[in-house]
Protein backbone atom coordinates (compact mmCIF):
# COMPACT_ATOMS: atom_id res chain seq x y z
CA UNK A 1 0.00 0.00 0.00
CA UNK A 2 2.31 2.78 -1.24
CA UNK A 3 -0.25 5.47 -0.51
CA UNK A 4 -0.19 4.77 3.22
CA UNK A 5 3.61 4.66 3.28
CA UNK A 6 3.84 7.94 1.42
CA UNK A 7 1.46 9.58 3.89
CA UNK A 8 3.46 8.15 6.80
CA UNK A 9 6.75 9.43 5.36
CA UNK A 10 5.28 12.89 4.74
CA UNK A 11 3.95 12.99 8.28
CA UNK A 12 7.35 11.91 9.64
CA UNK A 13 9.12 14.61 7.64
CA UNK A 14 6.71 17.23 8.89
CA UNK A 15 7.17 16.03 12.46
CA UNK A 16 10.95 16.18 12.18
CA UNK A 17 10.75 19.67 10.72
CA UNK A 18 8.46 20.74 13.55
CA UNK A 19 10.76 19.27 16.19
CA UNK A 20 13.77 20.96 14.59
CA UNK A 21 11.97 24.28 14.60
CA UNK A 22 11.01 23.89 18.26
CA UNK A 23 14.59 22.92 19.15
CA UNK A 24 15.99 25.99 17.41
CA UNK A 25 13.49 28.26 19.15
CA UNK A 26 14.33 26.78 22.54
CA UNK A 27 18.05 27.03 21.86
CA UNK A 28 17.67 30.72 21.07
CA UNK A 29 15.22 31.47 23.85
CA UNK A 30 17.05 29.72 26.69
CA UNK A 31 20.14 31.99 26.75
CA UNK A 32 17.88 35.01 26.47
CA UNK A 33 15.74 33.84 29.38
CA UNK A 34 18.82 33.16 31.48
CA UNK A 35 20.24 36.58 30.65
CA UNK A 36 16.98 38.27 31.55
CA UNK A 37 16.66 36.44 34.85
CA UNK A 38 20.21 37.36 35.78
CA UNK A 39 19.80 40.99 34.75
CA UNK A 40 16.48 41.30 36.57
CA UNK A 41 18.03 40.42 39.92
CA UNK A 42 19.99 43.50 40.96
CA UNK A 43 18.55 46.83 42.06
CA UNK A 44 16.40 48.41 39.39
CA UNK A 45 15.35 45.05 37.98
CA UNK A 46 17.73 45.33 35.02
CA UNK A 47 15.32 47.85 33.47
CA UNK A 48 15.51 51.57 32.80
CA UNK A 49 13.47 53.44 35.40
CA UNK A 50 13.11 56.94 36.77
CA UNK A 51 13.22 60.49 35.48
CA UNK A 52 15.85 62.96 34.27
CA UNK A 53 13.76 66.08 34.49
CA UNK A 54 13.17 67.74 31.13
CA UNK A 55 15.79 65.42 29.60
CA UNK A 56 13.93 62.22 30.43
CA UNK A 57 13.22 61.59 26.76
CA UNK A 58 16.65 62.75 25.58
CA UNK A 59 19.45 60.20 25.51
CA UNK A 60 22.44 61.17 27.67
CA UNK A 61 25.74 61.61 25.81
CA UNK A 62 27.92 58.54 25.48
CA UNK A 63 31.10 58.38 27.53
CA UNK A 64 34.25 56.32 27.73
CA UNK A 65 32.64 54.11 30.35
CA UNK A 66 29.41 53.68 28.35
CA UNK A 67 30.35 54.33 24.71
CA UNK A 68 27.01 53.04 23.46
CA UNK A 69 23.59 54.48 24.05
CA UNK A 70 21.40 54.32 27.14
CA UNK A 71 18.08 52.51 26.88
CA UNK A 72 14.87 54.48 26.91
CA UNK A 73 12.89 54.38 30.13
CA UNK A 74 10.62 51.39 30.68
CA UNK A 75 9.15 53.02 33.78
CA UNK A 76 8.84 56.75 34.33
CA UNK A 77 6.33 59.17 35.79
CA UNK A 78 7.45 61.93 33.44
CA UNK A 79 5.15 62.48 30.49
CA UNK A 80 6.47 63.79 27.17
CA UNK A 81 6.14 67.56 26.93
CA UNK A 82 3.60 69.02 24.56
CA UNK A 83 6.38 70.67 22.59
CA UNK A 84 8.20 67.39 21.93
CA UNK A 85 5.67 66.10 19.42
CA UNK A 86 4.50 69.45 18.10
CA UNK A 87 6.89 69.35 15.17
CA UNK A 88 5.53 66.02 13.97
CA UNK A 89 1.92 67.02 14.51
CA UNK A 90 2.16 70.52 12.99
CA UNK A 91 1.19 70.84 9.32
CA UNK A 92 4.07 71.44 6.98
CA UNK A 93 4.35 74.95 5.63
CA UNK A 94 6.97 76.97 3.82
CA UNK A 95 10.57 75.83 3.91
CA UNK A 96 12.43 73.87 1.31
CA UNK A 97 9.69 71.28 0.73
CA UNK A 98 6.89 73.17 2.48
CA UNK A 99 3.25 73.04 1.63
CA UNK A 100 3.49 76.61 0.42
CA UNK A 101 5.70 75.45 -2.43
CA UNK A 102 9.27 76.15 -1.53
CA UNK A 103 12.05 76.25 -4.10
CA UNK A 104 12.95 72.56 -4.17
CA UNK A 105 9.33 71.54 -3.66
CA UNK A 106 8.27 73.15 -6.92
CA UNK A 107 11.39 71.99 -8.73
CA UNK A 108 10.97 68.40 -7.60
CA UNK A 109 7.29 68.47 -8.52
CA UNK A 110 8.22 69.71 -11.98
CA UNK A 111 10.75 66.91 -12.44
CA UNK A 112 8.30 64.30 -11.19
CA UNK A 113 5.42 65.52 -13.32
CA UNK A 114 7.53 65.77 -16.45
CA UNK A 115 9.08 62.36 -15.86
CA UNK A 116 5.76 60.62 -15.31
CA UNK A 117 4.27 62.17 -18.43
CA UNK A 118 7.33 61.18 -20.43
CA UNK A 119 7.04 57.58 -19.25
CA UNK A 120 3.33 57.46 -20.03
CA UNK A 121 3.80 58.72 -23.56
CA UNK A 122 6.88 56.67 -24.35
CA UNK A 123 9.37 59.50 -24.22
CA UNK A 124 11.52 58.10 -21.44
CA UNK A 125 11.69 59.14 -17.83
CA UNK A 126 12.39 62.76 -18.74
CA UNK A 127 10.74 62.86 -22.11
CA UNK A 128 8.25 65.46 -20.87
CA UNK A 129 11.01 67.98 -20.25
CA UNK A 130 11.49 68.71 -23.91
CA UNK A 131 12.02 65.47 -25.71
CA UNK A 132 15.73 65.12 -24.90
CA UNK A 133 16.49 61.67 -26.17
CA UNK A 134 20.20 61.82 -26.75
CA UNK A 135 22.70 60.37 -24.34
CA UNK A 136 24.07 63.83 -23.58
CA UNK A 137 20.63 65.11 -22.66
CA UNK A 138 20.02 62.09 -20.42
CA UNK A 139 23.30 62.67 -18.59
CA UNK A 140 22.47 66.33 -18.05
CA UNK A 141 19.09 65.43 -16.61
CA UNK A 142 20.63 62.81 -14.28
CA UNK A 143 23.15 65.41 -13.09
CA UNK A 144 20.32 67.84 -12.34
CA UNK A 145 18.51 65.19 -10.29
CA UNK A 146 21.71 64.43 -8.32
CA UNK A 147 22.16 68.14 -7.55
CA UNK A 148 18.56 68.43 -6.37
CA UNK A 149 18.87 65.36 -4.13
CA UNK A 150 22.11 66.61 -2.56
CA UNK A 151 20.62 70.03 -1.88
CA UNK A 152 17.59 68.42 -0.30
CA UNK A 153 19.68 66.12 1.91
CA UNK A 154 21.92 68.99 3.00
CA UNK A 155 18.92 71.12 3.95
CA UNK A 156 17.30 68.23 5.82
CA UNK A 157 20.44 67.53 7.87
CA UNK A 158 20.88 71.20 8.79
CA UNK A 159 17.27 71.52 9.84
CA UNK A 160 17.22 68.37 11.99
CA UNK A 161 20.64 68.64 13.65
CA UNK A 162 19.94 69.25 17.37
CA UNK A 163 21.50 72.36 18.81
CA UNK A 164 22.98 72.27 22.32
CA UNK A 165 20.66 73.82 24.84
CA UNK A 166 21.05 73.94 28.56
CA UNK A 167 18.18 74.72 30.91
CA UNK A 168 18.97 77.55 33.35
CA UNK A 169 22.70 77.06 33.08
CA UNK A 170 24.91 79.23 35.27
CA UNK A 171 26.19 82.24 33.41
CA UNK A 172 29.59 81.80 34.95
CA UNK A 173 29.93 78.11 34.14
CA UNK A 174 32.93 77.34 32.04
CA UNK A 175 32.47 76.08 28.51
CA UNK A 176 35.63 73.99 28.56
CA UNK A 177 35.90 70.39 29.76
CA UNK A 178 35.56 69.60 33.43
CA UNK A 179 38.85 68.91 35.26
CA UNK A 180 39.69 65.25 35.76
CA UNK A 181 39.21 63.74 39.20
CA UNK A 182 39.70 60.34 40.75
CA UNK A 183 37.62 59.23 43.66
CA UNK A 184 39.48 58.56 46.86
CA UNK A 185 37.25 55.57 47.70
CA UNK A 186 39.05 53.09 45.48
CA UNK A 187 36.92 53.75 42.42
CA UNK A 188 37.88 54.86 38.95
CA UNK A 189 36.06 58.09 38.08
CA UNK A 190 37.48 59.66 34.97
CA UNK A 191 35.27 62.69 34.57
CA UNK A 192 35.99 65.31 32.01
CA UNK A 193 34.91 63.79 28.70
CA UNK A 194 31.91 66.12 28.34
CA UNK A 195 31.29 69.76 29.02
CA UNK A 196 28.93 70.43 31.91
CA UNK A 197 27.31 73.81 32.63
CA UNK A 198 26.83 72.71 36.24
CA UNK A 199 30.08 72.37 38.12
CA UNK A 200 30.54 68.95 39.68
CA UNK A 201 33.16 68.84 42.40
CA UNK A 202 35.21 65.96 43.85
CA UNK A 203 32.85 65.75 46.84
CA UNK A 204 29.97 65.17 44.43
CA UNK A 205 31.82 62.34 42.72
CA UNK A 206 32.44 60.68 46.08
CA UNK A 207 28.75 61.05 46.88
CA UNK A 208 27.84 59.28 43.63
CA UNK A 209 30.15 56.38 44.44
CA UNK A 210 28.84 56.18 47.99
CA UNK A 211 25.23 56.13 46.75
CA UNK A 212 26.09 53.29 44.38
CA UNK A 213 27.03 51.09 47.33
CA UNK A 214 24.41 52.37 49.78
CA UNK A 215 21.50 51.85 47.39
CA UNK A 216 22.63 48.29 46.64
CA UNK A 217 23.00 47.55 50.37
CA UNK A 218 19.57 48.94 51.26
CA UNK A 219 18.06 46.98 48.39
CA UNK A 220 19.68 43.75 49.58
CA UNK A 221 18.41 44.35 53.11
CA UNK A 222 14.94 45.26 51.77
CA UNK A 223 15.21 48.43 53.85
CA UNK A 224 12.60 50.67 52.25
CA UNK A 225 13.01 53.36 54.90
CA UNK A 226 16.71 53.63 54.04
CA UNK A 227 15.93 53.72 50.33
CA UNK A 228 13.71 56.75 50.95
CA UNK A 229 16.81 58.63 52.14
CA UNK A 230 18.85 57.60 49.12
CA UNK A 231 16.48 57.87 46.16
CA UNK A 232 13.56 59.92 44.91
CA UNK A 233 10.02 58.82 45.78
CA UNK A 234 9.54 57.67 42.20
CA UNK A 235 12.56 55.35 42.32
CA UNK A 236 11.52 54.01 45.74
CA UNK A 237 8.10 53.15 44.33
CA UNK A 238 9.78 51.00 41.67
CA UNK A 239 12.02 49.37 44.25
CA UNK A 240 8.97 48.50 46.34
CA UNK A 241 7.29 46.91 43.33
CA UNK A 242 10.37 44.79 42.61
CA UNK A 243 10.77 43.79 46.25
CA UNK A 244 7.10 42.80 46.35
CA UNK A 245 7.61 40.54 43.34
CA UNK A 246 10.59 38.92 45.07
CA UNK A 247 8.50 38.25 48.16
CA UNK A 248 5.76 36.75 46.01
CA UNK A 249 8.33 34.35 44.55
CA UNK A 250 9.70 33.68 48.06
CA UNK A 251 13.19 34.85 47.10
CA UNK A 252 15.53 37.63 48.21
CA UNK A 253 18.19 39.28 46.06
CA UNK A 254 21.56 39.97 47.64
CA UNK A 255 24.04 42.35 46.00
CA UNK A 256 27.38 42.50 47.80
CA UNK A 257 31.01 43.52 47.27
CA UNK A 258 30.04 46.48 45.10
CA UNK A 259 33.12 48.28 43.82
CA UNK A 260 33.24 51.10 41.31
CA UNK A 261 35.66 50.30 38.50
CA UNK A 262 35.16 53.26 36.20
CA UNK A 263 32.89 56.28 35.98
CA UNK A 264 32.28 59.17 33.59
CA UNK A 265 30.15 62.26 33.86
CA UNK A 266 27.78 62.33 30.90
CA UNK A 267 26.10 65.67 31.64
CA UNK A 268 25.11 67.94 34.51
CA UNK A 269 22.57 70.76 34.49
CA UNK A 270 20.16 72.79 36.57
CA UNK A 271 16.39 73.11 36.22
CA UNK A 272 15.03 75.78 38.50
CA UNK A 273 16.28 74.84 41.97
CA UNK A 274 16.96 71.20 41.12
CA UNK A 275 20.39 70.07 39.97
CA UNK A 276 20.93 66.92 37.90
CA UNK A 277 24.00 64.84 37.12
CA UNK A 278 23.98 61.82 34.82
CA UNK A 279 26.91 59.45 35.32
CA UNK A 280 27.99 56.27 33.54
CA UNK A 281 29.11 53.63 36.05
CA UNK A 282 30.95 50.37 35.52
CA UNK A 283 31.12 48.40 38.74
CA UNK A 284 31.89 44.94 40.09
CA UNK A 285 29.40 43.10 42.28
CA UNK A 286 28.26 39.72 43.50
CA UNK A 287 24.63 39.32 42.49
CA UNK A 288 22.73 36.30 43.74
CA UNK A 289 19.12 35.44 44.47
CA UNK A 290 18.40 33.17 47.42
CA UNK A 291 15.45 31.09 48.48
CA UNK A 292 13.91 33.01 51.34
CA UNK A 293 13.50 29.90 53.51
CA UNK A 294 16.50 27.70 52.79
CA UNK A 295 19.00 30.34 51.72
CA UNK A 296 20.09 28.31 48.71
CA UNK A 297 21.15 30.16 45.59
CA UNK A 298 18.42 29.95 42.96
CA UNK A 299 19.85 32.50 40.52
CA UNK A 300 23.04 34.43 40.06
CA UNK A 301 26.39 33.30 41.40
CA UNK A 302 28.83 33.62 44.25
CA UNK A 303 31.39 34.75 41.68
CA UNK A 304 31.83 38.49 41.10
CA UNK A 305 30.55 39.98 37.88
CA UNK A 306 30.41 43.38 36.26
CA UNK A 307 27.64 45.73 35.20
CA UNK A 308 27.55 49.04 33.33
CA UNK A 309 24.64 51.39 33.92
CA UNK A 310 23.84 55.08 33.60
CA UNK A 311 22.64 56.63 36.86
CA UNK A 312 21.10 60.08 37.22
CA UNK A 313 21.25 61.91 40.55
CA UNK A 314 19.15 64.89 41.61
CA UNK A 315 19.72 67.46 44.35
CA UNK A 316 17.59 70.25 45.78
CA UNK A 317 18.80 73.17 47.90
CA UNK A 318 19.62 72.09 51.43
CA UNK A 319 19.66 68.35 50.66
CA UNK A 320 22.11 65.83 49.31
CA UNK A 321 22.15 63.92 46.05
CA UNK A 322 19.45 61.28 45.51
CA UNK A 323 19.17 58.57 42.89
CA UNK A 324 16.69 59.77 40.29
CA UNK A 325 17.06 57.25 37.46
CA UNK A 326 18.83 54.07 36.34
CA UNK A 327 19.28 53.32 32.64
CA UNK A 328 20.70 50.19 31.06
CA UNK A 329 23.29 50.49 28.32
CA UNK A 330 22.99 49.15 24.79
Amino acid sequence: MPGIWEKHMNFSQRSRSLFKTIAVVLALALPTALAISSADARVGGGASSGSRGSRTYSAPPSTTTAPGSASQFNRTYTQPGAGMNSAAAAPARGGLFGRGGGFLGGLAAGFLGAGLLGMLFGGGLFGGLGGLSSILGLLIQIALVVVVVRLAMSWWQRRHTPQPAYANADAGAGSGPQPNYRSGLGGGFGFGANNAPLEIKPDDYEAFERLLGDVQAAWSNEDVAKLHTLATPEMVSYFEQDLGQNRARNVVNKVTDVKLLQGDLAEAWREGETEYATVALRFALIDKTLDRNSGTVVAGSEQPGEATEVWTFARRPGSGWELSAIQQTN
